[in-house]
């Protein structure tokens, strides 16, 4: 392993530094060279253009979420007049039903009579004899 070559403590920290100053230095140049401004715009445009897109995809996201939102409240407006469909359904259904029910009662209260009245009839004759 080679050491240092009879220098001085001093001497070798100065080295050290000026070696730091001249990689600061050489930062520098090219961080201000025109070389670097081109990358900085090109840096500054992509970054617009990044911005954009996310402006756009934004922009893509709420037109998506009110047709959604739209289409929900189609959906749900279809839904309830369905529904008002199915219960007048329902109650024409329950009509219809109670007419019937009704129509049968009379009926079978016509026969009934029609029968208690033969009855009658049959026991009248009995008692006359005729």
């Amino acid at each position: 392993m080679t050491g240092y070559r009879d220098l001085h403590p001093k001497e070798r920290q100065s080295n050290a530094i000026a070696a730091k100053k001249a990689l600061v230095e050489q930062f520098r140049a090219a961080s201000q060279g025109p070389v670097a401004e081109e990358r900085r715009k090109a840096r500054e445009a992509l970054n617009e253009e990044r911005l954009a897109r996310a402006t756009e995809r934004e922009a893509a996201k709420a037109k998506l979420k009110a047709e959604q939102v739209a289409e929900a409240a189609k959906a749900a407006e279809v839904s309830a007049q369905a529904q008002r469909e199915a219960e007048a359904e329902k109650v024409r259904f329950a009509a219809k039903e109670a007419e019937r029910a009704a129509t049968l009662l009379l009926e079978q209260k016509v026969a009934r009579d029609a029968r208690y009245a033969a009855r009658k009839a049959e026991k009248k004759i009995r008692r006359r004899g005729y």
